[in-house]
Formats: structure tokens, sequence, C-alpha cells
């Protein structure tokens, strides 16, 4: 397909997530006149569903609590030999400079303090947190760009930060959740009209920083094909507002598109079984046209069979939603279809998404207990409150429950006697439960000994199917340190680059850190746009 020439730009970018924004302040930043594409009428992609969170290893932040090697270390321990050593080092000795440009920028981030890494015990790993996210905006600010943006239903009628969660879900339990809670409920009274955080306010705010900049954005604007000229790709076409545009690149071209998530296809041919697209959370464009147009030109793929997982609870609305505080507070357990345990339940999402598939039991089934019912929230659910909604199922007694869920009565009976003996010994010997600080993140720490660990034994007794799920995919294009897409052979395809989930992530097959994803895509966004504006 071609259209007509358009204005040149220097630099065409495809999607305007995290990544993509990133390389078009970054490009703009020098001088040099970016073009950002988004296929849909909304901007920021799955970034703008998210926390809004960046794992950004020793950056000016984190005020000196954090070193680069003990990150290399950490992800040499984590993501192994699953990407490489070189694209690793980029990445930890590069994330500095990227924070301090988006704040020199105008940017504003805070840190996340104290949110652990997610395996905090091995080699490397903080406690003191290497997480920043994007601080509280007035979203009136943006002007004409606040109706332009993505935004996760009523994310502007609760705006919490990632290191508040579990605090609110212990409004009921200590002082500090009654406090944080309250203050997250008087957030409107100050002044903010439209209060954004997280995600919304990360692709909100490099909107408005990129744009001031001279960056343009094109709405509604789909790459169909990437135009390649003496084998570099010079440019791209794409079907704009329905009619079809020839856009010329002069340095080159960035694909920050996504990944596939909502590609049902894709996932079939390359994810584990069962598979579909109604468990994910990221973004409905998340298709992979990018990825499979980078194919076409000889890229190399890996990593197609992972996704950044996480167990899913689906609401009666259709919609899925990873747990975090529902399965880690006390007087809850995940069981099999067996009625057994089969793993750490308060350990990270994505390492209890591949415990599932392993054990090959899709749903698997968290239980809890009235305690929990009654001390906790369950997703939207206050504490205490339990409409007949079709999310939780609900039963007098273990028995009942058993037979409600289809699980072996008497198995569950014993794997929750088995777990209670834990809950009163304070160690889960069978899966190490509460033993490390991103454990206890979630707990509650006014049950003693261990504040993940309380005993189901209060009637009724509750369960909710849980789904192997995922904030989106982590496999795609190949690419260099300098964030160039890579034939099979390891030479470059002139004039290509990619970030974010259109490439195998840095992070191999783990999940390190809360903002891995988003951290991962801003510094090889920001790597290839300086490595294209040479």
């Amino acid at each position: 397909m071609r259209g007509r020439l358009v204005s040149e730009f220097d630099v065409v970018i495809v999607g305007s997530g995290a990544a993509g924004l990133v390389a078009a302040l970054t490009v703009a930043g020098q001088g040099l006149k970016p073009l950002v594409l988004e296929k849909s009428d909304l901007l920021g992609g799955s970034s703008a569903l998210s926390g809004g969170g960046l794992w950004v290893p020793a950056n000016p932040l984190l005020r000196g609590t954090d070193s680069a090697d003990d990150a290399l270390r950490y992800l040499q321990e984590t993501a192994g030999e699953d990407s490489s050593q070189e694209r690793r080092t980029a990445f930890v000795r590069s994330g500095p400079d990227m924070v301090a440009f988006l704040l020199k920028a105008g940017l504003r981030l805070r840190w996340s303090k104290n949110y652990p890494d997610y395996h905090p015990n091995l080699p490397g790993g903080s406690t003191s947190g290497r997480c920043v996210e994007a601080s509280l905006i007035d979203g009136d600010s943006l002007g004409p760009w606040l109706g332009k943006l993505r935004l996760r239903p009523g994310s502007t009628a609760m705006p919490f930060y990632t290191t508040e969660i579990p605090l609110l879900g212990l409004a009921k339990r200590t002082p500090r959740g009654f406090l944080t809670a309250l203050r997250v409920a008087k957030l409107r009274r100050i002044g903010r009209k439209t209060p954004l955080i997280g995600g919304a306010s990360l692709i909100g705010q490099l909107v408005k920083l990129a744009t001031d900049r001279g960056a343009e954005i094109w709405l509604n604007a789909k790459l169909e094909e990437l135009v390649v000229h003496d084998s570099g790709v010079t440019g791209v076409v794409v079907s704009r507002d329905g009619r079809p545009e020839q856009v010329d690149a002069a340095r080159g071209v960035l694909l920050a598109a996504g990944g596939f998530a909502h590609n049902d296809d894709m996932r079939q041919k390359s994810h584990p079984q069962p598979t579909g697209t109604s468990w994910t959370m990221a973004a409905p464009t998340d298709t992979g046209e990018a990825i499979s147009l980078g194919v076409a030109l000889g890229a190399a793929t890996a990593l197609m069979d992972e996704a950044w997982w996480g167990p899913a609870l689906t609401l009666p609305n259709g919609m899925s939603v990873v747990t975090l505080r529902e399965r880690s507070f006390p007087g809850s357990i995940i069981v099999d279809s067996a009625g057994e345990r089969f793993m750490n339940e308060s350990a990270s999402y994505n390492e209890c998404g591949h415990r599932i598939y392993e054990r090959g039991s899709v749903p698997s089934w968290l239980i809890i207990d009235d305690k929990h019912r009654s001390r906790y929230p369950f997703v939207m659910l206050k504490p205490g409150d339990t409409p007949e909604i079709g999310l939780l199922h609900r039963a007098p007694s273990l028995t009942a429950l058993a037979e409600k869920i289809g699980v072996p009565a008497e198995r569950l009976e014993r794997t929750v006697a088995r777990f209670n003996g834990f809950a009163a010994s304070g160690a889960d010997a069978d899966f190490h439960r509460g033993d490390t600080a991103y454990d206890r993140f979630y707990g509650d720490p006014r049950v003693k000994p261990n504040p993940n660990l309380g005993a189901l034994d209060t009637a009724p007794y509750y369960a909710a199917a849980i789904y192997p799920g995922d904030l989106g995919t982590k496999g795609g294009l190949v690419t260099d340190e300098h964030a160039r897409v890579l034939r099979e052979d390891g030479s470059p395809i002139e004039g290509l680059y990619a970030a974010g989930n259109t490439t195998a992530s840095v992070m191999g097959r783990s999940y390190p850190g809360p903002g891995c994803t988003l951290g991962a895509a801003a510094v090889f966004a920001y790597l290839g746009a300086q490595h294209l504006c040479r």
C-alpha cells in the first residue's frame, strides 16, 4: 500500500506508551523532529492503565541507597541467560542517566521507598526499593490532552500510590492504614479537579513535555507497512483516519507498540495452554502488528511463550484483575483442582502465574475464611461486604465449599488443617510464605508471628477462581544494547529499533521488581532514540 508522501520526520515512533513517549522526548531534546503514531483514538496503551512505576536501579531519586553493581548481580540471578549481558549492563548503567534526563525535562517522579524487589533474598536484591513512579498531578493541567488519555476505570476516583495499596487494605486494621485511606479520600478536595496518578500521570506528563518540545502525535494512525530502501528501514506506511499515507523517517523507525496480548492467534501459537485474551490486563490495542512486520523483514524473536504473568480474578463484568493483597493477607490459600497448595501465595504475581501453568490447574482456587472477608478488601468489595455478584462462592463449611467448586472435600480439609498448623507456628514448611520482605509487604502486621499466615478457621468460607492472567506479553523482536532490531544471524536491520513489549524483555523470564516492564521499556527507548540521533 502506498499513499501520498507527507512531510519528512527525523524519527518515526510507533506507539504512544511510556517507551514511545520517552523516545519522542529524547529525540525532541536533541532538537530533532519526532512523530509518534497511535493507532487508536486514545493515548498511552497499556502504560496508561498501569501503576506508572519504573524499576531503575541506582537512579538519582534513590538517594544513594543502591549500586549498579548490586543491580547487575541481581539481574544475573533473576534473568540469567535469558537476556544478554550487554543488554543487562546497558539497562543498569544507562538507567540513572535516563531518570536524570526525565527529571531535568520536568517529569515529576517520586521514589516508591521501601517497595522491595520481588526476590529480595537473592544476591544483589533490594528491600529499600528501586522503583520510582509518576507523581500525583492535576489532569486539568494537560489541557486538551486530558481527553485523549486512556484511563483505567475509577483511576481519578481513587488516586493512590503503589506503596499505599497494602496500607489501604489495612484501613480497618492499623492506624497507618486508616490515615492512608483518609488521605486518599480527601485528595479531590484540595484543589485538584482531576487527580491523576500512576500510568495516567506518567503518560499525561510525557505527552505534554514531548509536544511542548515539538514532538508531533497522530491519533488513529495504524502502522500498515515498514518502508525499506537499500536493506534499511526508511519510513512507514500508515492508515490515518482510514487514508493511506507514507511517512519518511530520515534517521529511522522505533517500534514501541506493545506486545500481542489481545491477538488470540499469536497467543494460541506461542503461549502455554490454556490461554486467551480474556485474562489479560493489557490495553485492547495490544495486538502484535509491529512484531509481525519486524518478523517479515527477517527479525529474530525470543521469549514468545512468555508474559508478565499474574494470578487473575475474573470480575462479573468480564474484566480480569491480577490479585495482590487478596492472596497475601492472612487467612488465604491457593489450591489446585485436587484441593492442594502448590505455591507461596505471597510471592510475586509473575512467579505465581508460572506456578499455575507448571501445576496445570486452570482454574485454581483462592480460598479465604470469614476473618479475611471481614478484615480486608477483596478487589472492589469492602471488608465484610459480600453481595451475591458471582465473584465469590460462599459456603457454611469447607466440605460444602469443596462441593461447590468441584474439588475433593477430604483433601481440601487436610490442606487447610496443615496450613493452619503453619499459621500457628509462623513458619510455612512447604512454601516459605512470609519469609521475605516482599511477602511481608502485603501482610498484616497485627497478625503474629507471621504477617502472611493466618488460620482458615472461621465460617463461612469463600472461593474465587484464579486464572493465569497477565499484564501484557514479554516476547518479541530481539534487540541489542542500542535497541536495534537484530536478524537471526545477529546483524542489525538498518534503521529499525524497538523497545518495550514489542521486544524480547531484558528481564528474561523473570520479574525482578515493581516497575520492571516500564523501566526497561523507557531505558531502551531512551537508548534507541539516542542512537538514532547520532
